[in-house]
Parts: structure tokens; sequence; C-alpha cells
């Protein structure tokens, strides 16, 4: 009988979302996804508004997994489901129109519940313009950019049906008669339009580049950070408030950092926050980081750039051919870490940008990590122009978000 007890008692307590560590009472209890906060989702199927109807449904899949202050509240892999909300095919001269909800979220668990959530976009140019109005409608419309479709605001919610064509009209002034046709494995930006109460998962584990802060004192210390810097002009609240948002998002854009609006680990660490101070989830220690798609075009076009000038230092053409000058081992040494550590970061973008796996994205940062120390060990070893010096300094401190020992 006492088995019997003890074992409902601890059924009703996992019941009300309570979890026993070996230490002690460790209560997860269940997390809050604040009402803004973006998702970055791949589709699953084709979206195209020639075959497209209202009502239509569409799954795609979540990239990152959603870290809420040391717990994962929403694992990578998970689905959204879309559903077409209105839908115009090309004609004429007017481009096709979609305009899409998320309604529901499905955890890898095979948990379902529903949410509140609409397009938007991570685009610095299409996110300025949604956010110039909150009420913004956000349309997928075909002929704009290499998705097969661009992500623009087209009016207010009262606005009926019809009047979203009037707003496109109004922003992109004429158009091509092309329809939406989005690729599957397309990337798309999901905003929650109301909190999502969420049970954390597995053990707390230390803040990383999925983590996204939500405790009162961290979003005060990002107010204060981001008042320091004119981004901010609000009260010191602790509410993640679309003022707070706005201000993050428009932080991110001039910093390169992925623009979300999320106080995300990357954007928290840059405004110089002490991330043991009230959430207590502790800093990334030593490698395990990612950059965003953004962070990691940079690297690679810095790389490209040094080692061109590496190149150039030693007389060498592009395809490899020689000077008349004297050559020595060492200029090879350092011509080809250079030259290796280009292709790797060549290689991480593609990682970046196309991985669906948030484990492989920050293995593949710690194999670059590796190609950078070759390099730090061949210009160690070797002398180099001051020229070359200073553009690896650069890239080294390019380097430091996948790693936060590397210094």
């Amino acid at each position: 009988m006492r088995i019997k007890s003890a074992r409902r008692i601890r059924e009703a307590l996992l019941g009300l979302g309570f979890l026993f560590a070996a230490s002690g009472l460790a209560a997860q209890g269940r997390l809050t996804v604040p009402e803004g906060s973006v998702i970055i989702v791949r589709t699953s199927s084709p979206i195209q508004s020639a075959s497209a109807q209202v009502g239509q449904t569409f799954q795609t899949t979540v990239i990152d997994p959603v870290n809420l202050d040391g717990y994962t509240v929403i694992p990578a892999g998970s689905m959204i489901r879309g559903v077409m909300t209105f839908v115009q095919p090309a004609s004429g001269n007017r481009a096709g129109v979609i305009e899409v909800n998320f309604d529901r979220l499905t955890l890898t668990d095979g948990t379902q519940m529903s949410i509140n959530g609409k397009l938007t976009s991570t685009d610095p140019t299409e996110r300025r313009q949604i956010d110039s109005n909150p009420n913004t409608r956000v349309v997928l419309v075909g002929g704009r950019g290499r998705a097969g479709a661009g992500v623009v605001g087209a009016g207010s919610d009262s606005s009926p049906a019809s009047q979203i064509l009037v707003s496109i009209a109004s922003i992109l002034g004429s158009s091509s008669a092309r329809n939406v046709n989005m690729a599957a494995g397309t990337p798309l930006a999901v905003q929650l339009e109301q909190p999502l109460a969420l049970r954390g998962r597995g053990s707390r584990r230390p803040a990383d580049a999925y983590t996204i802060f939500t405790t009162t004192e961290l979003i005060q210390d990002a107010q204060r950070a981001l008042a320091s810097q004119n981004y901010y002009r609000g009260s010191i609240t602790g509410a993640l408030d679309y003022a707070t948002q706005r201000a993050l998002f428009n932080y991110q854009i001039d910093k390169g950092i992925a623009a979300t609006g999320n106080l995300d680990w990357r954007t928290a660490r840059s405004l110089g926050l002490n991330f043991t101070t009230g959430s207590d989830v502790g800093g990334n220690v030593g490698g395990g980081g990612t950059m965003s798609f953004d962070e990691a075009s940079a690297l690679r076009r810095s790389a490209e750039s040094v080692l061109a000038s590496a190149r150039n230092a030693l007389g060498i053409t592009s395809l490899g051919g020689l000077s008349g000058r004297i050559y020595h081992a060492e200029d090879f040494e350092v011509w080809f870490a250079l030259s290796s550590f280009a292709d790797n970061a060549s290689l991480y973008e593609q990682v970046v940008r196309n991985s669906g796996s948030a484990d492989g994205s920050a293995l593949a940062g710690q194999a670059l990590m590796s190609a950078a120390r070759r390099v730090d060990t061949a210009i160690q070893r070797n002398r180099v122009s001051s020229q070359v010096q200073n553009a690896w300094s650069q890239i080294r401190s390019q380097l430091s978000g996948l790693d936060v020992t590397y210094r």
C-alpha cells in the first residue's frame, strides 16, 4: 500500500510539472516564451501561390532549439504548422500573394499545443518596414528575392482582405506578374503573438548560442545597456515589451547579429551582460558556440581577404604562379595554413546556412577553431607582414563568438 501511495503521489506531482533531481527538488515548472519572440523554421514542402488554396496547411521544422533560461523548451526538429489565410495567384501585372498564420506546435515527443504566430522577417530592410506599424499584416509576395518570394508588410489587421493588395501596391509600385514559388527548405521567421507556456526539458545547462533570456533582472540589464547606447528610451521595467524588442532588433542589425528581437545569448554577451546575475544560468565556457549566417559570411570574406594579402606579399598569383624571388619553406607554411582556413570558413558558412542541426553547427565551429589555431602556430613560427598580422588579429576577434576562451 505504501509503495502504491508513493507512486500515486509522484505521478500527481509530475502531472503538475514538478521534477525531482538527485540533490533535491529541481522545479523546472513551466517556462514562458514571451510574446514577440521569433522562431526560425524551414518549410517542409514547396509553397506556391499558383496552386495554393485558402485554408491549406503546411509544415515547417524548427531549425535550432529554443533554450529558455537554461532549459530546452522547443527542441530542434519540432514542427510548426502554417495555415494559408489569403491566396492570390499571379495574373496580368499582379504578383502572387500568400498570407499565412501559424497555429500549432508539435514537439519532438509528439506533444501538440495551439499557438498564435505570424510571419515576419529577419532581413533588416523587410523587418524595419514591418515594424514601422505593429498592426501590419505580413504576406509573401512573388518575384522578390532568391527564395522565390519576399516578406512584405501590407496594411493593418482591421483592413479587409482586398485591402492587402492596395497596401502591397503602394509599397512595391508596379510588380512583375510572378507567383510565390518557395522551395522546400526555405527559412521563415515565426513571431509569437501570444506568450507560450512550455515545460522545460532535461537538466539545466549553461547558456549557449540558442539560449533566450527572459528573467526580469537580465531584461532590466539589457534595457540599461541599450539605453546607454541610445537604442532604448523607455523605463527600466524588466518587461520584454514591444519597445524593448524593437531596441534589441535595431541593436542586432548594427552589430551583425541575427536580427530577431530576442534577448539571446549572443546579444546578451555583446551588450556585456552578466549571465550569472539573476538568471543563474552561467556563461558559455570554452567552445561550442555558433555564429549567425551574417557573422559566418563576414568571417569568410575576412579570411579570403587575409589570404589574398598573404599571397600578394609573396608575389604569388591567384592560380599559384610564383615570381622570380627566392622562397623559403616558412613562406608556404603560412600561405597554406591561411588557404586551408579560408576554405574551412567557406564550408562553415554553408553549414550555418543549411544545417538543421544545432549540434552539427557547433561541431563545425570547433573544427574551424582548430584550423584557426593552425594559422596561429604558422604565424608564430614564421615572419609575416604587418598587414597580414593585423588582418589576422581582426579575424581572431571575430572567432571569439565560437570560443570565448580564444584570445
